[in-house]
């Protein structure tokens, strides 16, 4: 993302500053399409990557302009605002920069010194839509080419399961 953009974030009723640069992975020098290949029946076939949190959360703008948000945790792609500039204005709406963002959830990572190398993201040791939390202790560093790969196989794998079903995970080599 060019500039910087400074957020108006609340926490504990206190509201501060800060850089959302600090929120987000630098995206320069890495194979997004290869990261993304997995994910061709869930992204539209034109977009633009936009800017990425430290989760892997992918906002992409579409041809239209309208920004989208693709959830890792939960597989899911959704419109977050029609135009980068509606998004920039959102960002500072309720809890829309700490939601997109996960800055609270960031925040305790990085105070408990878990930081990220330049090809790393956080990640949940459970994935929110096999059940797992947003949470401090579901939380793990892994490569950039895990996360995107292994999310979009549980996403391949579930996407005709009915919300609630349960599931059974078996992981291979």
């Amino acid at each position: 993302m060019h500039g910087v953009w400074r957020l108006f974030v609340a926490q504990e009723g206190v509201r501060q500053v800060m850089d959302i640069n600090d929120s987000l992975i630098d995206q320069s020098g890495k194979d997004w399409a290869a990261f993304l290949r997995g994910w061709g029946s869930v992204l539209p076939a034109s977009f633009t990557l936009w800017i990425v949190n430290r989760f892997g959360d992918l906002f992409i703008v579409l041809d239209n302009g309208s920004v989208h948000m693709l959830d890792m945790g939960n597989s899911q792609l959704s419109r977050v605002a029609d135009s980068r500039d509606q998004f920039a204005e959102l960002l500072d709406v309720d809890d829309n920069a700490n939601n997109w963002l996960m800055i609270p959830l960031v925040g305790q990572l990085v105070a408990a010194g878990m930081t990220l190398g330049p090809d790393r993201c956080y990640s949940f040791t459970i994935p929110p839509v096999l059940g797992g939390t947003y949470a401090f202790d579901n939380v793990f560093t892994v490569s950039l080419a895990e996360r995107y790969s292994l999310m979009a196989d549980i996403c391949r794998q579930i996407k005709d399961v009915p919300d609630g079903a349960p599931v059974k995970l078996v992981v291979t080599d």
